[in-house]
């Protein structure tokens, strides 16, 4: 895993990952101005709480989590916090997020305005329950 901090190990024919904090991510936070910094480190533990094993680190210059493939991304703009997940994750829950501004593959949190820590969190665990689906299809494929 090319610039990931993560340490794999083998207990018993079971797979234990042990997840270290990205200096890489480190990094990008400590970069953005003060006032934005606790909100980038919130979301970056929600996203550690709801998918503990995913692989932190860079990617298209935000912070980004793989978990069986592209999990999410989040990244500082001017006026915002944008989450980025593939879709079609944000068209199903438009109606939840009528409040904020969407594309097909982002959601637009206000910096003024305090995290929906359950709506990002059910984003996330949407996005890593399609992740799961998908590779368990991949894997059913390759069986066949």
């Amino acid at each position: 895993m090319r610039g990931s901090s993560a340490k794999r190990l083998m207990l018993n024919e079971k797979k234990l990952v042990t997840k270290q904090r990205s200096k890489e991510v480190d990094a990008y936070i400590s970069a953005a101005p003060k006032e934005a910094q606790a909100k980038l480190r919130r979301f970056r533990a929600i996203i550690s709480e709801v998918a503990p094993t995913a692989v932190e680190r860079i990617s298209y210059q935000m912070p980004f989590y793989d978990y069986k493939g592209r999990l999410a991304w989040f990244g500082l703009h001017k006026t915002y916090i944008g989450l980025y997940l593939r879709p079609p994750v944000i068209e199903e829950h438009q109606k939840e997020l009528a409040g904020f501004g969407t594309t097909k593959s982002a959601v637009h949190f206000p910096l003024d305005e305090k995290i929906p820590t359950s709506m990002v969190k059910k984003l996330i665990r949407a996005r890593l329950k399609k992740n799961e689906a998908e590779t368990s299809n991949r894997d059913y494929a390759r069986t066949r």
